[in-house]
């Protein structure tokens, strides 16, 4: 195996998700069993300028320029640490999948859990690569520790190929990007970069300037109990009221109908009884008009129950996490151009989209950093059949190398 993927193989079995529950950053402590190794491994490959956050969990350091580019802008590539919550991180086991031949993946024999083609028809494109899977029962975490590991590959070869003109290049590792908050504590002055890409994409070729806006709401439920054979005309239950919040939402703007740039309310999550229930939401949408629209849509929602069933029933939190770097990246277009080009010099096609999602480079832009994002070669995040193609990632090294080599040209 390449150094890549034996980074990539290390990385993902230090579990790091993050915890949106927690109010700290990091929000899980965990996070810095990676952060130390990177800052390691940065030490001994000879990097400069390393700086280890270890208060909130951020790694920095510098590949220096080549002699006679030290004037060349000073260029950042960004990945974070953290892995989602919603299935365990815990104990991954990945496994490479060599010369896959084009049908299901068994992931698991002892609980039978199979990868299936039919339900998965990205897996086609793939077929006589290298695949690394899970055991089925984990993340994989190549989101984003697949983008870490090819950043890291990625300075290791400048540092140890002098002859390599470059321009100064600065790498940055951030905790909690997977709960909106890797950028709350990332020192933009003091990582220096004139512009950045975050690499924390998908698929080979995907290239994004274009992402949600995106706010976090909470809807809390305050119900009246009372003994069910006594209950007319006097319970209020609470569960039966957030039903009914959420069956009051346009039914098709729910993320298993959408795609492109339509927007969605999601219930992520429902706990409660029936004197108080709470329910946790994702709002998104490309258009900052339709975003703001959906959040007054889930306001208003709250206070009709609130006039149907008392004043004080419900009660609504929304916050905005983040917005669609469009504005920021476009008087800046010279970055999704040239990362086009270079990706057509090495034989990828460019797939530019909008991102159905959020990276820490849509906050960072609006710090005064503009930072596009980059492909990674994972597919099916968040879930136990997340997989990488090995061919994909490391071809993304040479991708950054490239992308580095052409501010200099």
């Amino acid at each position: 195996m390449s150094k890549v993927i034996d980074r990539l193989l290390e990385y993902v079995k230090i579990d790091t998700q993050s915890d949106g529950a927690s109010k700290t950053t990091p929000s899980s402590q965990k996070q810095h069993h990676l952060a130390k190794l990177l800052t390691k491994e940065l030490e001994e490959m000879g990097a400069q300028e390393i700086t280890y956050d270890e208060e909130h969990c951020y790694v920095y350091a510098t590949v220096p320029a080549s002699e006679g580019c030290e004037n060349t802008p000073v260029l950042g590539f960004i990945s974070h640490m953290d892995t989602v919550s919603p299935v365990s991180g815990a104990n991954v086991k990945p496994r490479v999948v060599e010369n896959y031949d084009g049908g299901d993946i068994l992931l698991n024999k002892e609980k039978n859990i199979w990868m299936k083609a039919e339900e998965f028809p990205n897996l086609a494109k793939h077929k006589g690569k290298d695949l690394i899977v899970t055991d089925g029962t984990t993340l994989l975490g190549a989101d984003d520790k697949a983008g870490v590991a090819e950043i890291m590959s990625m300075a290791e070869y400048f540092l140890s190929h002098p002859e390599c003109k470059h321009g100064k290049i600065r790498v940055g590792f951030t905790p909690d990007e997977e709960i909106g908050r890797g950028p709350d504590h990332f020192d933009v002055a003091l990582f220096g970069a004139d512009i950045a890409y975050t690499v924390d994409g998908g698929a080979l070729g995907e290239l994004e300037y274009e992402n949600f806006n995106a706010a976090s709401a909470e809807l809390k439920v305050y119900g009246r109990s009372v003994h069910p054979g006594s209950a007319k005309n006097a319970m209020k239950n609470a569960i039966l009221i957030a039903m009914e919040f959420q069956n009051m939402l346009p039914e098709f703007q729910n993320p298993m109908y959408t795609e492109g740039y339509e927007g969605f309310f999601y219930l992520d999550s429902i706990t409660g009884d029936v004197e108080e229930t709470t329910s946790e939401y994702i709002i998104r949408d490309h258009d900052r008009t339709l975003f703001e629209q959906k959040k007054q849509l889930f306001e208003k929602t709250a206070e009709y129950l609130n006039f149907k069933y008392g004043a004080g029933t419900v009660e609504t939190k929304v916050e905005d996490s983040y917005y669609n770097m469009k504005e920021v990246i476009e008087p800046h277009m010279y970055l999704i151009d040239n990362a086009k080009k270079c990706m057509e010099e090495l034989g990828i096609t460019p797939v530019v989209s909008p991102i159905r999602g959020g990276t820490d480079g849509a906050r960072l832009s609006f710090m005064g950093l503009p930072c596009p994002n980059l492909c990674t070669g994972g597919e099916n995040f968040h879930g136990r059949y997340e997989f990488a193609c090995v061919q994909s990632i490391e071809k993304i090294v040479e991708l950054l190398v490239r992308i580095a080599e052409s501010y200099v040209k």
